[in-house]
């Protein structure tokens, strides 16, 4: 949060549930700790040593019960092995520690009276029935709405007004519907039916084939889908604009500011610093961030853009295969589903948003602006085909570049990234700590295993 002084009402406080260093005390996960809390650090006093299976089920029995006197929530255990040698032995998958589980507890369920359902329109026209709930206590927090889903849910419940309904929280975090207290089923409303007009603009909702989801198909003047999409358009992951929220992009559309992506590069200070909460250092923030995002590369603005199917993987390997808009809004449904994993449904979807009549007026506005339309030609230098036909997985720790530089680098090279070994292997890079299952399913399958010098000489770095 900005507002520091809020932050600091909150009373954050933090635990230890690791030590880590190159001189640790003992080769006990336990004792180490134990010598932390010596040193003045916080540890959960919940800790305790098992020495047999038995010892974990009482565990587990006995905080099933008492985890609702914790001064915080918590949804289950996490077993460890406690010799940080055997840890190293145990080593990683790709997620996750091999010397490490977690139990779950059963979700904590509550009773509570329906009193409504409205509907959230989301950014790509998706309507979300959410349950509106007479207050009730769970899980250490007072629940009054819970989602559910899609039409089918709200069917299949056979869910009415004023229905006695269970609730949990999924993850001990996201309320949700579970079941409806039929016995209980007296003077209750009128049976729940989806809805058939968007509740934002009126129009009538449709449902494609094969999807559960009802969709709103006004897309040029529904507010939640405007907002949505220059609410995603800013994202970290997609043009990084700082200084933009939600609160934000609501204020600027109500206002008349903001109606497309494009009204972002028109923005001047002068007319943000007079609004509420903002003033001159936020609009200064605001303009130069906008102005920066226009050296984004042109992967993450086809990202950003926010085509029907297309994310981040997709729209890079979009990018990549054609190497501008313009090729790719000319592209063909045939061109489109030869590249790698784009099917007919993604390649129609990118046809419907470039043949929309809205779409070219936009791109020729943010092209205007200054935003990469195209791959630089720095990129398409240091575009190979040495990997061709090549797929890969990886598995393991590197030296010289992480994880996710290494994937970049095989799909700059024209290779293909994938997280299972199959016999449509070609190669498995193999870095410290490794998973032994790929090793031993690669082995078995008698796959090329290469180090991380040997790739790096395939890709002539």
């Amino acid at each position: 949060m900005q507002n520091s002084a809020l932050v600091a009402t909150r009373r954050l406080d933090a635990y230890l549930y690791y030590l880590l260093g190159e001189e640790i005390p003992t080769d006990d996960h336990l004792d180490n700790l134990l010598t932390a809390r010596k040193w003045g650090f916080k540890i959960s006093d919940a800790m305790t040593r098992c020495r047999s299976l038995d010892d974990m089920f009482a565990f587990i029995d006995y905080w099933d019960v008492n985890r609702k006197n914790l001064p915080v929530a918590t949804d289950g255990i996490v077993f460890k092995v406690a010799s940080l040698r055997q840890q190293k032995f145990l080593g990683y998958t790709a997620k996750s520690p091999r010397w490490a589980i977690a139990y779950k507890f059963q979700a904590e369920r509550a009773t509570t009276r329906l009193r409504s359902v409205s509907y959230q329109v989301g950014r790509t026209g998706t309507v979300t029935p959410v349950a509106n709930l007479d207050p009730v206590q769970l899980s250490g927090t007072i629940v009054k709405r819970a989602s559910l889903h899609n039409d089918d849910i709200i069917q299949s419940l056979d869910l009415h007004i004023g229905d006695q309904v269970y609730v949990e929280k999924g993850g001990e975090i996201i309320p949700k519907i579970t079941g409806v207290d039929v016995d209980n089923r007296l003077l209750v409303g009128e049976k729940v039916h989806f809805i058939k007009n968007c509740p934002e603009c009126g129009t009538p909702l449709v449902r494609y084939e094969g999807e559960a989801a009802w969709y709103c198909p006004n897309d040029e003047s529904c507010p939640p889908q405007i907002k949505g999409r220059i609410e995603h358009f800013i994202s970290r992951r997609a043009m990084n604009i700082d200084g933009l929220g939600p609160e934000t992009v609501d204020l600027f559309y109500r206002l008349g500011m903001v109606r497309d992506v494009a009204d972002l590069y028109a923005l001047k200070e002068e007319d943000i610093a007079p609004l509420e909460r903002l003033g001159d250092k936020s609009a200064r923030n605001i303009v130069e961030a906008v102005a920066a995002s226009t050296r984004v590369p042109f992967e993450r603005v086809l990202f950003a853009l926010g085509i029907r199917f297309v994310g981040e993987t997709v729209a890079k390997k979009l990018a990549y295969a054609f190497g501008s808009i313009d090729k790719l809004a000319a592209a063909t449904e045939e061109e489109l589903m030869q590249v790698d994993e784009i099917g007919a449904r993604i390649a129609g979807s990118v046809q419907a948003y470039f043949a929309h009549p809205s779409t070219g007026q936009l791109i020729a506005r943010l092209r205007e602006a200054g935003l990469q339309m195209a791959l630089s030609a720095d990129r398409l230098l240091s575009r190979t085909d040495r990997l061709q036909g090549a797929t890969i997985v990886i598995s393991g720790t590197f030296a010289h570049h992480s994880r996710d530089e290494y994937k970049s680098l095989i799909e700059q090279h024209g290779g293909k990234n994938t997280t299972s070994v199959s016999a449509k292997t070609t190669y498995l890079l193999a870095g410290e700590n490794m998973g032994p299952a790929k090793l031993e399913k690669a082995t078995k399958l008698g796959l090329k295993i290469i180090s991380e010098e040997e790739f790096l000489q395939l890709i002539g770095e």
